[in-house]
């Protein structure tokens, strides 16, 4: 019997990064997690015990505050770039890096109607995500979000589905639809605004979601936002989405005596359906070895 080493990587997950820009009338702020991952020849620390192609994944920590200690981090994209960039180019055995960027917001303090210069209070679960992968000369962005909780009270119905024995759900022609939505969107080119890409893709699936008045199931409008962004963002390759129905089932009222013309309802948070899919150009460029 044969045994050899298949597939690995190995790098540094969850670093904290908070980086303050101190302008004389204002500060920013940018709060980034970092994973940082590398594939390579790495065969002799699996099998021999030597290290010697092995760079620390503490040095891949320290390499994160260093570059933003170097300058302001800027769009997530970017720093990503310049990051999976060092790895590939200055650690010999690395054939590829991939850098995950999550950023929290933050938005700026109200004060006497006015946005405090330098104090912050936290947004929602919302996170700002970003994907970098440099693989030899190439490279490529997935840009996102996550945590976006998004809800609509009618426009969505879930109706003449499959059934069998075990099926007891009710078909309904007008519901309330919410999901938690996880996006990623692939750019064909590395030439791109990145912050208002991002924001423009945000809001096209925003809208798409808002605006499918006549969804048959949460699928059919997971591929309306997937569409919205392709015919819009010519930069954008490929959509993925990924959306678990957060059910939101009509109260029994009637042991109060009381009528619930859809308006009480029980929100549940498991278990749930898991939707997931990807809308993508038939003449989409490859990504090279599968996105993430």
């Amino acid at each position: 019997m044969g045994i050899g080493l298949g597939g690995n990587r190995y790098g540094k997950s969850g670093i904290r990064l908070v980086r303050v820009v101190r302008h004389p009338d204002r500060h920013e702020l940018a709060d980034l997690t970092v994973d940082v991952a590398l594939e390579g020849d790495f065969r002799a620390a699996h099998l021999a015990g030597d290290n010697a192609a092995v760079l620390p994944t503490d040095t891949m920590r320290g390499t994160v505050y260093a570059f933003a200690g170097e300058g302001p981090v800027g769009e997530p994209e970017a720093f990503g770039l310049r990051l999976a960039g060092h790895f590939v180019d200055t650690v010999p055995a690395v054939a590829l890096a991939r850098v995950r960027l999550r950023q929290r917001p933050w938005r700026r303090i109200p004060v006497g109607g006015q946005p405090h210069p330098h104090a912050f209070a936290a947004g929602d679960g919302e996170r700002r995500t970003a994907t970098v992968t440099r693989a030899g000369d190439r490279a490529w962005v997935v840009a996102g979000l996550a945590g976006l909780l998004v809800l609509k009270t009618t426009g969505s119905g879930f109706q003449g589905f499959l059934r069998d024995r075990y099926t007891t759900l009710e078909e309904t022609g007008d519901r309330l639809l919410a999901t938690e939505l996880t996006a990623g969107w692939r750019y064909a080119t590395l030439e791109v605004d990145w912050a208002k890409a991002h924001a423009e893709t945000r809001r096209l699936l925003l809208e798409a979601f808002a605006a499918h008045d006549q969804s048959r199931s949460l699928q059919h409008t997971l591929y309306a936002m997937g569409e919205a962004v392709l015919r819009e963002r010519a930069e954008v390759a490929e959509v993925r989405l990924s959306m678990p129905n957060r059910h939101h089932l009509l109260a029994d009222l009637a042991p109060y005596g009381l009528d619930n013309p859809g308006e009480v309802f029980v929100a549940t948070d498991r278990p749930y359906g898991l939707i997931e899919g990807t809308v993508t150009r038939d003449d989409a460029p490859p990504a090279g070895p599968a996105w993430e």
